[in-house]
């Protein structure tokens, strides 16, 4: 018996993970811009060290397990092995939260050399050591996720996510809140911060947000164990339906599942570090480069910036490498919000896909590149908008979002050059999941080591020029996820050998994108002359006439398949109006 419990079909779970991150990444912007109010960019800087630092670590939860686990689950329910499937997750249950331990460990004991030494932020060891016990809750929770992932039900990681986001939005900035509070007032009465006495007024400001963005950091960890606890109530509440295991065959043995899961789960691990190793890249290479630049050529650095470093900074020199990096961070926020997009369709796509090439002999070569092609047309769709329109309305976007302070231009100027680079590095999340799928872990992480070494690169000789410094972050993001889409895609044909009409899938979706940008710009432009001083309202509307364009754009260049359609819920009949219109 190999019927599955009702569950949802890959775009339909990929279109609920896609709503879920929606509200987390709005909640992420109620939270960002608020404590960017709070802690300013100096503070942001230092919250960003800490998560950049925990990001590859914290991917092995978020990423790593859950494929690994994923793909085990939707393996042996495809084959309808279903005591299979409940000894992959007890299975996994105390391996994850080992490793969460020593991840946990890791952060505690590796954090005082990364502020001091590494990144020479030393303030920044208060919000790491606030971060580390968020390893282990992840861990836990990520059992769960990649379990009812693997089942097809994508509804509990949606909403485990929102729920840790609500925390973190909420107890996150009361505490950050709090903490400046407290802090300020104490050091204009006593000169101390929480009993640290700093070497000057100006030292104490700057303890001052550090303990903010500690306390912004513990909403972090609240909102993972919240997010722990709601999934390990999900799972004991609905299990599996007791007929499937009455016929289920026999489970494997405990250590033979362990040894396929470990298989599994080293490869994909590798590789969600080092998809996440961008980020401590950039907090590492750009702040010492900065830093340099301060040392050898100040002069140079001002006359780049101009009026855009406020005089607290310029006042003290020591703190112009974290507040730059904290403007980086800014535009880097809005960034990550194009390939969490598709960050949805590749752990949806991955059971699909899994499923598909399980049956290949059934369905064929034809069947398995269909599949495959679906997912990525689907998730450029979706993306590439999002990602050019970034570059087009990125003074706007960012000014609305983080006020009018003398920051604005130089954050939207990274925004500009990390909107395109936004296309490849969503494209590369699900050309990985699906190279797992096939059975090939070990490619993803291949690929993305050699992509990093460009990164890095890059970095180290565009971020020490005066006049590039931040910017050469961002270019080497676009040429390393470049490099790392092209290099995906041939290893994918290559290892299931099928053919992806790679022009034909990504061409129209990047035309219609491009035109969405241009009206989008034109539209912002022209209210903005109409209505002086209404930002959000122009905004919306440049926002509403791209997407007028693109919607119109992608019908008329056949962006969209019938076969597409058919995966919505209902979409049989959108695609039969369309095809009487024809628009498809």
């Amino acid at each position: 018996m190999k019927r599955r419990p009702k569950g949802q079909n890959f775009l339909w779970g990929a279109l609920v993970l896609t709503a879920g991150m929606a509200v987390v990444k709005v909640i992420g912007a109620l939270f960002k811009v608020p404590l960017q109010r709070i802690v300013g960019e100096y503070g942001m800087g230092l919250f960003n060290v800490a998560y950049n630092f925990y990001g590859p670590i914290f991917s092995l939860a978020t990423a790593g397990f859950p494929v690994a686990v994923s793909r085990m689950v939707s393996e042996s329910a495809s084959l309808g092995r279903w005591r299979d499937v409940g000894e992959v997750k007890r299975s996994a249950m105390p391996l994850f939260l080992g490793a969460g331990v020593i991840g946990t460990v890791l952060i505690t004991l590796c954090a005082p050399f990364y502020c001091g030494y590494a990144v020479g932020s030393p303030q920044a060891l208060f919000p790491m050591l606030a971060l580390a016990p968020a390893v282990l809750f992840a861990c836990g929770g990520a059992v769960y996720r990649g379990y009812f992932a693997g089942l097809g039900d994508m509804t509990p990681t949606a909403v485990s996510e929102v729920a840790e986001a609500a925390v973190k939005l909420t107890l996150g900035l009361w505490c950050a809140g709090a903490a400046v509070e407290a802090g300020s007032a104490e050091l204009e009465k006593y000169g101390t911060v929480f009993g640290f006495t700093p070497p000057s007024y100006g030292d104490g400001t700057f303890l001052v947000l550090a303990f903010g963005a500690a306390g912004a950091i513990l909403g972090v960890t609240a909102g993972s164990l919240a997010s722990l606890f709601y999934l390990w109530a999900r799972f004991h509440l609905r299990g599996l339906d007791r007929r499937l295991l009455d016929v289920s065959p026999p489970a494997a043995e405990r250590k033979a599942i362990r040894r396929k899961l470990l298989k599994i789960t080293l490869p994909v691990a590798a590789g969600s570090v080092a998809m996440n190793a961008g980020g401590l890249i950039d907090a590492t290479f750009l702040q010492n480069r900065l830093r340099d630049i301060m040392d050898t050529a100040p002069q140079r650095l001002w006359a780049a910036f101009g009026g855009m470093i406020p005089s607290v900074y310029r006042d003290n020199p020591e703190s112009v490498p974290t507040f730059l990096y904290g403007c980086y961070t800014m535009a880097l926020t809005l960034y990550l919000l194009v390939p969490a997009i598709t960050q949805a369709f590749g752990v949806s796509a991955l059971p699909a896909v899994t499923e598909a090439w399980t049956n290949r002999k059934e369905i064929g070569k034809q069947g398995l590149g269909g599949r495959m092609a679906s997912v990525l047309r689907l998730a450029a769709l979706f993306c590439f908008p999002a990602g050019l329109g970034l570059t087009a309305l990125a003074e706007p976007i960012t000014r609305v979002l983080y006020g009018n302070g003398p920051s604005v231009p130089l954050v939207a100027g990274v925004l500009a050059v990390l909107g395109p680079a936004s296309l490849f590095t969503a494209l590369s999340t699900p050309l990985s999941s699906m190279l797992q799928a096939v059975g090939r872990a070990d490619l993803p992480v291949k690929a993305l080591c050699a992509a990093m070494g460009i990164k890095i690169a890059i970095n180290w000789v565009l971020c020490g020029i005066p006049e590039v410094n931040l910017m050469g972050a961002g270019v080497g993001t676009l040429v390393s996820y470049l490099f790392l889409v092209v290099v995906q895609v041939y290893f994918l044909q290559k290892a299931a050998d099928v053919r992806l009409p790679v022009k034909e899938l990504l061409g129209p979706p990047f035309l219609s994108a491009l035109a969405c940008g241009a009206a989008a710009y034109a539209g912002y432009g022209l209210l903005s002359r109409m209505l002086p001083g209404r930002d959000i309202a122009c905004l919306g509307g440049g926002i509403l006439l791209g997407a007028a364009v693109y919607a119109w754009g992608a019908l008329a260049l056949g962006a969209v398949t019938g076969n597409d359609l058919l995966l919505v819920p209902g979409g049989q009949k959108i695609a039969k109006t369309l095809e009487k219109r024809g628009w498809i």
